[in-house]
C-alpha cells in the first residue's frame, strides 16, 4: 500500500514530484476548514502543510498520521502538544525562508523610509510637487533594533549593517553578545525601542510572544520610528498599535502579517495613510516557494522512510503506521 499524503493547499510541483517519485500516493485537500481537514486526513499518514491550521480533532482524526511537515518556518497553525501526545512528528522548513524574508523586510524598511505608497497616490492624483513638503529619510547612519535574531534576524543585520551602513542593535533572552557578529549589539528590550529609527520583529508565535508588544513599547519608540512586521502578527497587541499611529507615538508600519488571516474588509489598517499591509507574502518567491515544497516533502520521506526529520518542532511518542 502506498502511503497517502495530504497537501491542503497547492505547492510547487518540485514537492509534488518528489513525493511521487519515492511512491507516494498525493491527496489534493477539498479545502482547508477544519471540517475539511478533518474528512481528508482521515487515511493519510502525512500532511504537507502550508497555513491550513491542524487542530486537536484534525489529528485525531487522522489516525494513521505520522507526520504533520510544515512548509515554511512558522508552526504556530499546528496543535504541537497533541501532535506530540499522539505520536505524530511536527517538522518546518527553517532556512530555506531566511533570504526571502530578509530582502523583504529591506523592501518594507526602504518604502517606510522613502514614503513610496505616499508618494505614488499622490502621483496619480496629478500632484507631482507634493515630494517637496513630504521627504523622507535615508537608511544611512540610521540604527535599526531586531527583535529576534535568528537565522532571519541575522540576515537582515547584515544586510542593513553591510548595504545601508546602519547601526544594529537587538534583543534576545536567550542569545549572547559573544555569539553575535561584532556589527551586532545586544541591548536591554527598552533601550531597543528607545533608541531605533526603525524596528523589525523576527520571532515566531508562541504562548511566550503573543501580544508581547504593545502600548509601553510604542510609548518608548521615537515619534520618527517605524515598525517592520514581517513575523507574525499576534506577537503585537494591534488595537494598541492602531492608537499609537493615530496618536502619532511612532511615524508608521510596514506590516506582512495580522493577526485575523485574511483580516476584515474594514480593519483599520487599510484606512491609515502611514501603514502599508501586503498580505503575508515575505516568502513568496518562485524561489523560496520551490524551496519550501521539496524540503517539506523530503522531511515526510524520511519518516515514513522509518528515520526521524531533520527540523522536528516537538518529540513524539512513538507510533506505529498501520
Amino acid at each position: 500500500m502506498a502511503y497517502r499524503v495530504l497537501i491542503p493547499q497547492d505547492i510547487a510541483k518540485e514537492g509534488k514530484e518528489y513525493l511521487l517519485s519515492r511512491g507516494y500516493e498525493i491527496r489534493m485537500g477539498n479545502g482547508y476548514t477544519e471540517q475539511d481537514m478533518i474528512r481528508d486526513a482521515a487515511d493519510c499518514q502525512a500532511i504537507l502543510l502550508r497555513t491550513a491550521e491542524v487542530t486537536a480533532a484534525v489529528l485525531e482524526a487522522g489516525k494513521e498520521l505520522k507526520i504533520v511537515a510544515r512548509h515554511g518556518a512558522g508552526y504556530n497553525n499546528v496543535d504541537i502538544r497533541r501532535a506530540e501526545k499522539l505520536g505524530i512528528w511536527v517538522t518546518n522548513t527553517p532556512g530555506v525562508t531566511t533570504e526571502s524574508v530578509a530582502e523583504y523586510t529591506i523592501g518594507g524598511m526602504l518604502t517606510m523610509a522613502r514614503r513610496i505608497p505616499e508618494h505614488q497616490e499622490k502621483m496619480k492624483e496629478g500632484d507631482f510637487f507634493y515630494k517637496n513638503s513630504h521627504k523622507g529619510t535615508d537608511l544611512k547612519g540610521k540604527t535599526l533594533g531586531i527583535i529576534g535574531i535568528g537565522n532571519i534576524g541575522l540576515e537582515v543585520a547584515r544586510k542593513a549593517h553591510f548595504g545601508f551602513d546602519m547601526e544594529i542593535l537587538a534583543y534576545s533572552p536567550r542569545r549572547k553578545q559573544e555569539q553575535m557578529p561584532e556589527y551586532v549589539r545586544l541591548v536591554p528590550w527598552e533601550e531597543l525601542f528607545e533608541r531605533s529609527d526603525m524596528v523589525s520583529l523576527h520571532v515566531p508565535l508562541s504562548q511566550e510572544t503573543r501580544g508581547f508588544i504593545g502600548k509601553a513599547e510604542f510609548e518608548r519608540m521615537k515619534p520618527t520610528a517605524y515598525l517592520i512586521n514581517c513575523s507574525r502578527g499576534g506577537v503585537v497587541v494591534e488595537t494598541e498599535l492602531v492608537e499609537a499611529l493615530k496618536a502619532g507615538q511612532i511615524a508608521g508600519l510596514f506590516t506582512d502579517v495580522m493577526e485575523q488571516e485574511p483580516p476584515e474588509k474594514d480593519h483599520p489598517f487599510f484606512f491609515m495613510d502611514n501603514v502599508v499591509v501586503t498580505p503575508h507574502m515575505a516568502s513568496n518567491t518562485e524561489d523560496c516557494m520551490r524551496q519550501m515544497a521539496l524540503g517539506a516533502a523530503i522531511q515526510i520521506d524520511r519518516v515514513l522512510s522509518g528515520g526521524k526529520p531533520d527540523f522536528p518542532v516537538n518529540r513524539p511518542e512513538q507510533r506505529t503506521v498501520c
